[in-house]
């Protein structure tokens, strides 16, 4: 979204029940999102908002002017979960990204330590460091359910964090076990999606402009998914379905 776009539609997911808010430095509607933040006049204290930043920023004082341009852009004195967008492990300072975060949080300008699509081998070199994060955001859907992924934050006490929870443009809400559990509770399939994330400990950040799907993607709460239904979305893991390398990509 541009910032256009962003402004409108932060503004209206608050009004529709919204409290956490995911942007980024490469998404490059910090500004849109922090008017939708303004308009909504929701006191800011009842918001979660999480924003990324890029690989020019990976040391200490990287990590601070990092955030002073995302508070700055957003117009927030501080921000609730700051994640290293990419370890970048070409660089070597995935550790000292991290560190600079937690030092931040130490000055109070920061809630909690991320990090997004760090692999366990990174995430040990962190830990190893002397920090576990709060959050590792990843890529994360049905088709790729990165169970050893979870299994490794679970150990540490790291949430999980799903990017592209709905698997973007891989035809996973036609599936037909997905369309099935949904014509049984009476819901779309991209709730039901959605209720596999969370009902397994996961946090899942759909994105959506449409009011009619932000409002859908948060009426979740109170359908129940069966074992045997959740086994069913587990079955979609074909383990052929891409996952982005973070050790090959990143910005």
């Amino acid at each position: 979204m541009d910032d256009a776009e962003a402004a409108d539609t932060v503004d209206l997911a608050i009004r529709t029940g919204y409290r956490l808010i995911d942007t980024a430095e490469n998404y490059r509607n910090e500004s849109g999102v922090g008017e939708g933040i303004r308009r909504s006049g929701i006191p800011r204290e009842e918001l979660f908002v999480t924003t990324k930043f890029n690989r020019e920023h990976p040391s200490r004082d990287g990590v601070l002017r990092a955030f002073e341009t995302s508070a700055g852009l957003l117009g927030l004195e501080y921000v609730d979960l700051l994640l290293v967008h990419w370890p970048n492990p070409d660089q070597g300072r995935h550790v000292e990204a991290v560190e600079g975060i937690a030092a931040l949080v130490e000055q109070g300008l920061v809630r909690a330590v991320g990090t997004s699509n760090y692999k366990p081998a990174h995430l040990q070199q962190v830990i190893d460091a002397g920090i576990i994060p709060d959050v590792n955001q990843i890529q994360l859907d049905p088709q790729r359910p990165r169970i050893a992924e979870r299994a490794f934050h679970d150990e540490h006490g790291i949430v999980t964090q799903s990017w592209s929870p709905l698997g973007q443009g891989s035809g996973l809400l036609d599936e037909p076990a997905v369309v099935a559990i949904a014509e049984a509770h009476g819901r779309t399939p991209a709730q039901v999606v959605l209720r596999w994330h969370v009902q397994q400990g996961m946090v899942a950040i759909p994105k959506s402009a449409n009011p009619e799907r932000l409002a859908q993607n948060l009426d979740i709460f109170d359908v129940e998914l069966s074992g045997a239904e959740l086994a069913a979305v587990h079955t979609l893991d074909s383990c052929r379905a891409d996952v982005v390398d973070s050790d090959e990509f990143g910005h």
